[in-house]
Parts: structure tokens; sequence; C-alpha cells
């Protein structure tokens, strides 16, 4: 049975699966700005500043089926964020989990694809986003089930940094620790905006890789739109996990840097980017300016392979 949408990225080169994860990740842009034109605003921001991440994940990661999205041998990728589920819904699309036709209805009367994510709805939505803060609390059971029934399946949280200032979140990762959790990895998009405005004015959380690392995780800060950086942090988490006695050791973290609208100057400059209201006329504007921007960086990779 098929366990992923492309080659194992055993059997492709480091610039193959570059390439792959950098057309998934366009194709993911490409699917969130369609969804955000059906309501004319939305979580568009988060969606296109995180789509490497997910495409990443997605393309080049997990094992799963997407004919059977809930084939128990299959690596959990938990959503703690649920009003990222717009971002989410297109890595689905993305992975063959979810028709891309159906990302028409996204936040419509009857839709699999509420505007904020939620389990009982959606193929591939492992739980239900909306309250911040219980996604790595989740994540840990979940993780310490999988191991008490020998099954070998990773466990991958996604937060925010908003989702930083929530105390059961560091209550959470001080128990991954202590149970030394390997078999799971968090992956936190730092874009510095919240709700109420930039993360750093909310609550401030830095130094965060040193208070990661002081909860007994093995820390990574990599640009979370540069794709190349992020494969290269989920080998170095392989690499380690390779040397675990039944996937006990350190869990895992991955700070990700990102860009809010990434990959469409247009709302990459939003003032008042957390849910953007867009304008009729503006949604063909975005869809060119992604498409020129990827295009260009297509011609630039070539000319350096030459």
């Amino acid at each position: 049975m098929t366990t992923s949408t492309l080659a194992p990225k055993a059997e492709a080169t480091p610039a193959e699966r570059r390439v792959a994860v950098e057309a998934a990740a366009y194709r993911i842009r490409q699917h969130a700005l369609a969804m955000g034109e059906v309501q004319g605003q939305g979580y568009v921001g988060q969606a296109l500043g995180a789509a490497d991440i997910l495409a990443a994940v997605y393309t080049d990661q997990l094992t799963y089926r997407p004919e059977d999205p809930e084939w128990d041998g299959r690596d959990r990728f938990l959503l703690s964020t649920g009003h990222y589920a717009i971002g989410l819904y297109a890595a689905l699309a993305e992975a063959g989990i979810v028709p891309v036709e159906e990302l028409g209805t996204y936040g419509s009367d009857d839709s699999r694809l509420p505007m904020s994510g939620m389990s009982t709805y959606t193929p591939g939505m492992e739980i239900s986003g909306g309250s911040l803060g219980h996604g790595l609390t989740i994540a840990v059971g979940l993780a310490l089930g999988l191991r008490a029934r020998g099954n070998a399946a990773r466990v991958v949280n996604f937060l925010s940094d908003g989702e930083l200032d929530e105390g059961s979140t560091w209550e959470a990762a001080m128990g991954a620790a202590h149970h030394r959790l390997g078999g799971l990895t968090a992956v936190v998009d730092l874009n510095a905006l919240q709700a109420d405005g930039p993360t750093a004015g909310v609550l401030r959380t830095e130094p965060v890789a040193d208070k990661w690392a002081a909860c007994g995780w093995r820390v990574q800060r990599v640009d979370g739109n540069d794709v190349g950086a992020l494969l290269g942090a989920f080998d170095a988490i392989a690499a380690e996990a390779a040397t675990h006695d039944g996937g006990h050791g350190a869990p895992s973290v991955i700070l990700c840097d990102t860009k809010v609208g990434r990959g469409v100057p247009l709302l990459e400059e939003r003032e008042k980017a957390h849910f953007m209201r867009i304008e009729e006329h503006e949604w063909s504007i975005c869809q060119e300016q992604l498409t020129a921007g990827y295009r260009a960086r297509l011609d630039t990779n070539r000319k350096v392979a030459q």
C-alpha cells in the first residue's frame, strides 16, 4: 500500500527532496489562497508562513496511507493551533488525504473543513484545536500510549509561539523529557505575531531555545521558510533517533522563525495579519505574486545548478 505521496526520501538526493518540498509548499500556498477567497478572509497569513513546514512534514517526513487516514501504523501529526487548519487542509489535499475539489467548501455550512480544526469532521485531523496550549499535553500522552503498545509511530506536534504563553505547554515539555519520549517532535512556528499583537509585547518568551533545553529537549532553531534548513533539522532528529533504545531518548523541538504571509509580498507587509480581510480584487494579485516568486526561485535554482 502507498505510505506517502512521493518516493521515499532515502531514494532521493538532498536536492531532489528540496525541490519536491518547495513545489509542495507552493501548491499548499495556492490552495490556502483559494480557500481564503471562498470566505474573503481568514487565517491566510499563518497558512502561507507555515507552508514550508507543512510541506516538509507531509512530503518528506510522515509515514501514512492516504486511502486509510486511521491506519494504526501512521505517524501522528497534531495541530495544536486549530486556526491554522486552512494550512493543514491544503497539506492534506497535497498528501491525497482530502480531495482537492473539497477545499472549495472551506468554512461553509456542512463542510468537513471548518475554520478551526475538528478531528470529528476532517480525515487526517488527529485532534480538535482551538483552545491553545493543549496540543503538547495530548502529544505526550499519545507518545506514551504508542510506546506502551510497542507501536513505533512518531508523534509530531505543531505549536505556535503564542502557545508558549501557556503553562500547560511547559508542564508537558517537562513530562516528555522525564519520560524520555524520543519519538516525539515539537515544531514551533515563531512568526512573532498573536491575536493581541506582537508576541514579544504580549508575553516575552525569549530566550526560547534555552527554555526548551532547560526542560531536557534537543533543540534546533532554523529559518522555517528555508526548506533546506528544515530538512536538515529533521535529518538530525532521525540520526539521533537511530541511537535510541526503543524510542527512549530526549524529545526534539524545531523552532522555526517564519514570516506571516510568506510568498505574497502584498500580505507580508499587512499590519493586521492575524486574521486577514482581503479585498475581492486582491486575491488575483496574491496568486500572481505567489507564482511569480516561485518561478523566480526556480530560475535561480537552475542557474545555480548549471
